[in-house]
């Protein structure tokens, strides 16, 4: 079983906020989750009663935090003063964790998507100078997301090489979706399990779960805004098998259901989770 080189700063079970969340949220009790996730450019900025709201949760909740507009892998110049607001937004509610994904999402503006980033060693050396930048600015380590794509324009390295090349030489860790390989899988018709094999596990920070749309047999859309399906709980399995009990965030951004439904979701997770922690701990809980 690999060692995490760094371990997050969140343990359990957790859930992307999301506006429709943060009434049933701040009235959870011992249906709290572990932790929650957010992404720093939906607050940045925000005052008044909903910044002094969003400031009641991360006095309350351990934070990670996931970005949406780096633009790690982009020809643009990497936007500094970006970085910076997120550094200041990260001390000022205390959260240690920082991800993004390994893509890109600007050219002359932003795209509002995430674009694979060819698989290849030019790419792989522009994107691990960029995260240097950024943690160094950050005075933090980060975790790439592995992301989902359709195609994969100008490829001269498999999925894995890629991902593998880009977390050494940029010495920054994963953020493992699990439901990423799973449609990608499909998409791109290799083994789920064996390309878990062949990553870098020892760098994986924390997990993504997500639904996603099934559109074909052979065609699988990464959307957040179903169930996790049987499929990738499998994977999910599998991933603790290797990993143990990893910090483990549950995704919905679309058809968010009442809290109960959610959270029960969130509860077989956290199930499957607690079965591969060791028995002592399982003990003290």
């Amino acid at each position: 079983m690999p060692k995490s080189l760094h371990h997050a700063s969140v343990q359990g079970t957790g859930v992307g906020l999301r506006r429709a969340l943060m009434g049933p949220l701040a009235d959870a009790t011992t249906d709290a989750p572990a932790f929650l996730e957010t992404a720093p450019e939906n607050w940045m900025g925000i005052g008044g009663a909903l910044g002094r709201k969003f400031r009641s949760f991360t006095e309350r909740y351990p934070f990670v935090t996931h970005g949406l507009s780096l633009d790690i892998g982009g020809p643009r110049a990497l936007d500094e003063g970006h970085v910076r607001g997120i550094r200041d937004f990260l001390d000022t509610h205390g959260i240690a964790d920082y991800s993004e994904h390994l893509s890109y999402t600007g050219d002359h503006g932003h795209l509002y998507d995430l674009m694979p980033i060819p698989f290849t060693e030019e790419a792989v050396d522009y994107v691990a100078a960029r995260v240097r930048r950024v943690q160094e600015l950050l005075d933090r380590r980060i975790a790439l997301e592995n992301v989902s794509y359709y195609a994969a324009p100008g490829a001269d390295m498999a999925e894995h090489e890629f991902i593998t090349a880009v977390l050494e030489r940029a010495d920054c860790d994963l953020l493992l979706d699990v439901n990423n390989v799973f449609v990608n899988s499909i998409n791109a018709g290799y083994d789920p399990v064996a390309f878990l094999d062949r990553l870098p596990l020892e760098r994986v920070r924390y997990l993504h779960v997500a639904g996603h749309w099934t559109e074909d047999d052979n065609l699988r859309i990464d959307t957040h805004g179903a169930p996790v399906c049987d499929e990738v709980f499998a994977l999910l399995d599998a991933v603790y098998a290797r990993l143990g009990p990893v910090p483990t965030l549950l995704e919905r951004d679309f058809n968010i259901p009442p809290w109960p439904e959610l959270h029960a979701e969130m509860m077989a997770i956290e199930a499957r989770r607690r079965a591969v922690l060791p028995e002592a701990e399982k003990l003290a809980r």
